[in-house]
C-alpha cells in the first residue's frame, strides 16, 4: 500500500510538472511582432509592391528596359514633330483636315484607358508593346498638329527646355532622398484643382480671350507634370516607401512619356509663338 501510494504521488508530480510545462507562451509585444517589416504599400497589389528586394538586378533591368522604351517613344514622337513642322505640305493638309487630330485623340483615349485600366493586356506579350505603340503614334500625332500651329523657332526652343527640365528632374528623383512617392496626396488635390480650372477657362475663354490667364493655367499645368514626373520616376527607382511592379513596365513608360508629352504642350503654350 505504502508502495502504491509513493507511485501515486510520483505519478501527480510528474502529472503536474508536465502540466507546467506544456503551458502557451506568452505573445510576443508589438515591437517584436513589427520588427523586421518594411513600409507599408498601396492596396493594389499587382502593381505597386514594397521594395524587399535582394536581387538588385531584377530593378536594373526593369529602369533599363523602361528607358529603352521610352528612348524609342520620344524618337517617333520627335521625328513626327519635325515632320509637322518643317515640312509645309505637311502642316498644310494636318491643318486644313482636323478630322484627323480627333480620330486619333480617339484612338488615344481608348488605348489609355485600356492600357491604364485593364491589367491584362498590359501585361500579356505582345499586345501590350502593340497597344502601346498605337498609344504613341496617337500622341505623337496630336502634340504634332499642336505643333504645327506654332513657329518652328518656338517649337526648337520648348523641344530644349522640356529635354533640359526632363534631365533635372530625373536626376534629382535618382539622387535625392526626399520622397515624392509620400505626397500623392498633393498631387490628388492639384489635379482636382486643375480639373475645375480647365472648366471655368473652357467656358470662359470662348467668350473673351484672355492671355494671362490661359498663361497661369499653361505655369500651373507645367509644375503639375513637372511633379509627376518626378513621382513616376521614383516609383520606377524602387527605393522610396511605394515603388513600382517590375512587370508593368508598360505602365511605368505609359506614365513617364506621357508626363513628358505634356511638359512639352504646356511649354509650348507658354514660350510658343504662333504663325502669323
Amino acid at each position: 500500500m505504502t508502495q502504491g501510494k509513493l507511485l501515486l504521488a510520483n505519478k501527480s508530480a510528474n502529472g503536474s510538472s508536465s502540466g507546467e510545462a506544456t503551458v502557451a507562451p506568452a505573445p510576443p509585444s508589438y515591437e517584436e511582432a513589427t520588427a523586421g517589416t518594411s513600409a507599408p504599400c498601396y492596396s493594389d497589389a499587382e502593381m505597386l509592391t514594397e521594395f524587399t528586394w535582394d536581387d538588385r538586378n531584377i530593378r536594373r533591368i526593369f529602369i533599363r528596359k523602361v528607358y529603352s522604351i521610352l528612348m524609342i517613344q520620344l524618337l517617333v514622337t520627335f521625328a513626327i514633330v519635325a515632320i509637322f513642322t518643317f515640312c509645309d505640305p505637311v502642316r498644310e493638309y494636318i491643318q486644313s483636315n482636323p478630322g484627323w487630330y480627333w480620330a486619333s485623340y480617339a484612338v488615344f483615349f481608348v488605348t489609355y484607358l485600356t492600357l491604364s485600366c485593364c491589367s491584362a493586356p498590359r501585361r500579356q506579350f505582345p499586345w501590350n508593346l502593340i497597344l502601346l505603340a498605337i498609344f504613341t503614334l496617337s500622341l505623337s500625332y496630336m502634340t504634332g498638329m499642336l505643333s504645327s500651329f506654332y513657329n518652328t523657332k518656338s517649337v526648337v526652343m520648348c523641344l530644349g527646355i522640356t529635354a533640359a527640365v526632363c534631365l533635372v528632374v530625373t536626376v534629382f528623383s535618382f539622387q535625392t532622398k526626399f520622397d515624392v512617392t509620400s505626397y500623392q496626396g498633393v498631387l490628388f488635390i492639384f489635379c482636382m484643382v486643375m480639373f475645375i480650372s480647365g472648366i471655368v477657362l473652357a467656358l470662359v475663354l470662348p467668350f473673351q480671350y484672355v492671355p494671362w490667364l490661359d498663361s497661369i493655367y499653361a505655369v500651373l499645368g507645367a509644375i503639375l507634370f513637372t511633379m509627376f514626373l518626378a513621382f513616376d520616376t521614383q516609383l520606377l527607382m524602387g527605393n522610396k516607401r511605394y515603388t513600382i511592379s517590375p512587370e508593368e513596365y508598360v505602365f511605368a513608360t505609359l506614365n513617364i512619356y506621357l508626363d513628358i508629352i505634356y511638359i512639352f504642350s504646356f511649354f509650348l503654350q507658354i514660350f510658343g509663338t504662333k504663325h502669323e
